[in-house]
Order: C-alpha cells, then structure tokens, then sequence
C-alpha cells in the first residue's frame, strides 16, 4: 500500500464522514422543521377548534332564547268570554278566573291574537286614568301600537278602552270605544 493509497482511504473517509454528517445534520433540520410545522399546525388546530366551539356556543344560547320564548308565548293561556260585556266587566271576568285582558307589547303576539278570533275584541289597553296616556292593565306605558288608520281619535271624549277588530289589517286593528260598549273580552293568564 503506496502513500497514495492511504491518501485516498483517508480522503474517502473524510468526505465520508463529512457526507454522514452533512446527511444527519439535514435529517436534523428536517425534523426541526417538520416538529416547528408540526406545532403550527398543532395550534392552528386548537385555534380553529375552539372558534367552532365558541360559535357552536353562541348557536345554542340563541337557540335556547327562541325556544324559551316560543314556549312562553304557548305557556299563557289565552280565552275569551263567554258573553259580551262591557270592558270593566270583560276585565273582571277575566280576573275572576285568574287572568286579566290581554295585554299585546310584540308584533308576533298581535299577529296571533289577530289570528285568535273573528270577533271584535277587548284588550287590556286603556287611558281611563289619564286621556291620551294609553296603560296597560299591569300598568306598563303602550310602546307600541297596532292602530287602525286615524286611531285612537277618542271621538266626542268618550272612547278610553281598546279593542282588537280582525276585520281589519292584521298590524293595524285596533280601535279605541267607549268603556261601555259590550263585546267579549281576550283574557291571558
């Protein structure tokens, strides 16, 4: 074996050596980018995860509002009298049987009370107290009314009590007459 020959072994192993560690320091760097991928993956996962969740949370709480309300809508128990009396005797049968007149603070509760009968109605809206300041008769101010065209108009002083008439468009069927005048009353429990 001439010096030749120990050079070139000595090279060979060298750039052996050299192209192992160049191979292991790549599969190294490699594995260090595949973990660093890894990890960003790992928490776009858990980000994207807990988005879901999160929105999947807001779904159901809206859900539960809805359905607790479509429910307490179905819960009160709605009837009408059985005769036709004035409004202050329409209230007292209601209240007779643990009720009172019908009191309507949504579009959707008109919409069902309007749909609830074929006759002209009392309701539980009144400015008895004061004319022109429409109460209801848990005392709550009117926020918002359902009033036929030209309604309430309080004609020759002497209309303070409220019907509901489904003759009429269903948003715009209220009417105010006096307290007097007999038609069956809607009560609510």
């Amino acid at each position: 074996m001439g010096i030749e020959d120990i050079y070139q072994n000595v090279e060979h192993k060298d750039n052996k050596n050299t192209f192992e560690l160049q191979t292991q320091n790549n599969r190294q760097a490699e594995g260090q980018a595949q973990k660093c991928r890894g990890s960003r993956c790992l928490v776009l996962i858990t980000v994207s995860l807990g988005l879901i969740c999160v929105l999947l949370l807001v779904f159901i709480i809206l859900q539960h509002f809805t359905i607790t309300a479509e429910r307490d809508m179905r819960k009160s128990w709605f009837f009408m009298s059985n005769k036709k009396n004035s409004w202050s005797d329409s209230r007292q049968y209601c209240r007779d049987r643990g009720a009172d007149l019908v009191i309507i603070n949504s579009e959707e509760k008109q919409r069902f009370m309007s749909s609830f009968t074929t006759e002209r109605v009392w309701i539980g809206l009144s400015d008895t107290e004061q004319e022109g300041n429409m109460k209801w008769v848990d005392n709550s101010s009117l926020k918002q009314g359902f009033w036929l065209e030209g309604e309430p108009n309080d004609l020759n002083g002497t209309e303070d009590c409220n019907e509901l008439n489904p003759a009429n468009p269903v948003l715009n069927n209220w009417n105010d007459l006096p307290c007097s005048f007999t038609i069956q009353g809607i009560c609510e429990k």
